[in-house]
């Protein structure tokens, strides 16, 4: 029972990213439950761009640890680390995106393109007469995440399936988060909803806001703050949920069973598709 359990934790940095921060919140959560049995976390964290991501990379291949929990910001340099990592022979756990079939991955989040294809269903329950959705691809300087893409090829795949919602045409509109003062009204000219696959549904309400701008459905992902102001405005329609900090905490824990307890652990851990609504969604300081 003197021995310690060294669990690498690879991130990137949570300061001004809400998700990012609840995320954390879970996997200290956790890592305060089971301290008392050894486990001790270090940390990797990394600005959101690629150059700090392969910096950081370095370091968390040079440091001996029992675990590694991991969150593949980066596709094509995430899948490269984790070939890379093989060779150390240790359990790793992944957390928001699955980028890997290896055995001795895990993954602990929501199944991305189902999330997508709830989405699309959600949207084919609000839109009535004019149906036009606008796909509004708000990302980062870097390159959509695989997270990213899943939700928009699920979106597309629930209206592929269900042949019989007729009358349904889609357009893709994707703008840098620096370029955002470049949303105009001609953008939102004949639409009904508008679907943004990450948390930056925030973007899209406040400027149909700001522009008196009614009647268009907006559905997007995670509670931020923003995102929750404009769900109470009855902006935004609809939000699913991700529940972040139940991911780190069941990263965390993924590890805790598979080195301390020595237990068979399900390789894949998929976090319920939480549809949030301002008629259920309730803070959890208020929460029973």
């Amino acid at each position: 029972m003197n021995k310690k359990f060294h669990f690498a934790v690879f991130l990137p940095k949570y300061e001004k990213l809400e998700y990012w921060k609840s995320q954390v919140e879970g996997i200290e959560k956790a890592a305060q439950e089971f301290s008392k049995f050894g486990i001790v976390l270090d940390y990797f964290f990394y600005d959101y761009n690629l150059a700090s991501f392969k910096e950081s990379v370095k370091k968390v291949m040079a440091f001996n640890c029992d675990g590694l929990l991991f969150a593949p910001i980066f596709y094509e340099d995430s899948v490269q680390f984790l070939n890379d990592y093989k060779k150390k022979d240790i359990p790793v756990v992944m957390i928001d995106s699955n980028i890997s079939n290896d055995d001795n991955h895990a993954y602990v989040g929501q199944d991305a393109f189902q999330s997508g294809y709830l989405a699309g269903r959600l949207i084919s329950f609000a839109v009535k007469n004019e149906r036009h959705v606008l796909i509004f691809k708000i990302t980062r300087e870097i390159e959509s995440t695989s997270v990213y893409l899943q939700r928009i090829k699920g979106f597309y795949s629930f209206f592929e399936d269900n042949e019989e919602l007729t009358n349904f045409k889609f357009s893709e509109v994707t703008l840098k988060d620096s370029r955002i003062d470049q949303l105009n009204l001609d953008m939102f000219s004949g639409i009904s909803s508008v679907f943004v696959p990450n948390s930056r549904a925030y973007l899209v309400a406040r400027f149909l806001e700001q522009n008196d701008i009614k009647g268009v459905r907006i559905i997007g992902f995670d509670l931020l703050k923003e995102n929750i102001e404009y769900l109470n405005k009855g902006v935004i329609d609809f939000l699913i949920n991700q529940r972040p900090e139940d991911q780190g905490y069941m990263g965390i824990n993924y590890l805790y069973k598979k080195l301390v307890l020595k237990e068979e652990a399900e390789r894949t851990h998929y976090i319920p598709l939480e549809i949030i609504l301002k008629e259920n969604y309730f803070p959890a300081s208020k929460s029973v």
